[in-house]
């Protein structure tokens, strides 16, 4: 068996010899070397180990007895390590000295919508006919058969989500609940990529899936009246300003530059978010 058609599976060897940090386990004439940090108990000469067979970033063989997350067949997160805008995005599957790459030809045409350092995709292990690793991505269909089915129950509800998909029209995510759940380009804050983690709020559902808005709800939006104020408070001798919405208009005016009618909206914009509070004739930054 050529060694490269070893690669990605889980086999069986002998141990034929040892050193301080590594045992060398032998398998149809090919020898991989295996982390002793792995075992419990050192082993023997003869003893027979399995494990996952693969070749490292510095082209050495190794075997490893610690599964990696993702296998061929099998779907889950990876956390992405780095990019490479002529190759891909290379995520960490659980290998030791061993990223995977997730060919730049599963991803976005626009470049802006590859996933980043940090971000999170679902792959499976792919092995070509040169025994080389790939994370082959998911796609929409995947999500579909292992979503949960959504209803209007939900509406209202923060979630975490993770980017999946993008389209014209908007983006598809999963939410951490394991919900599919689609942001409109309307209701999104800015431009998205996958494997981006964002948080959203439930705002309907259709089609077994959420729908869901990164805007804020109108009470959580300070305007920049209620953005003065904040500023004033943060900086003002204990927190606190001899004006409330019982204020004269006259010293509302002459002190914030603004009316009566916009000072008492921003503090009804600040209170309801619990950002201060008005007594005895003050307005305290709660803390």
């Amino acid at each position: 068996m050529e060694t490269s058609s070893m690669y990605g599976q889980v086999l069986e060897g002998t141990v034929t010899d040892l050193n301080k940090t590594e045992a060398f386990v032998q398998i149809e004439g090919v020898t991989f070397a295996l982390d002793l940090s792995e075992l419990e108990d050192l082993p023997e000469l003869g003893d027979e180990i399995a494990g996952f067979v693969y070749e490292t970033q510095n082209h050495k063989n190794k075997i490893t007895t610690v599964m990696p997350n993702i296998m061929p067949g099998i779907w889950d997160f990876a956390e992405v390590k780095d990019t490479r805008s002529d190759l891909g995005v290379f995520v960490d599957v659980g290998l030791a000295e061993k990223d995977v790459v997730v060919s730049l030809d599963d991803l976005p045409l626009e470049h802006s919508e590859w996933p980043k350092k940090g971000d999170s995709v679902m792959v499976k292990l792919d092995v070509d006919h040169k025994g080389r690793l790939w994370g082959k991505l998911a796609d929409l269909n995947l999500y579909m058969q292992i979503a949960r089915s959504a209803s209007d129950e939900e509406k209202n509800r923060d979630e975490e989500c993770t980017v999946i998909a993008i389209r014209d029209s908007g983006t598809f995510v999963l939410t951490e609940s394991y919900y599919l759940g689609f942001i409109h380009t309307n209701e999104q804050d800015g431009p998205l990529r996958i494997g981006q983690h964002v948080k959203a709020r439930v705002i309907g559902s259709s089609h077994r899936r959420l729908n869901l808005s990164m805007r804020p709800r109108a009470f959580e939006e300070i305007t920049p009246d209620a953005e003065m104020i904040m500023a004033v408070l943060e900086h003002a001798r204990d927190g606190k300003i001899p004006y409330t919405d019982k204020s004269d208009p006259d010293d509302i005016k002459e002190y914030f530059g603004i009316s009566k009618g916009s000072f008492k909206r921003a503090l009804g914009n600040l209170m309801k978010q619990r950002k201060i509070e008005q007594r005895d004739g003050y307005t305290y930054l709660k803390k």
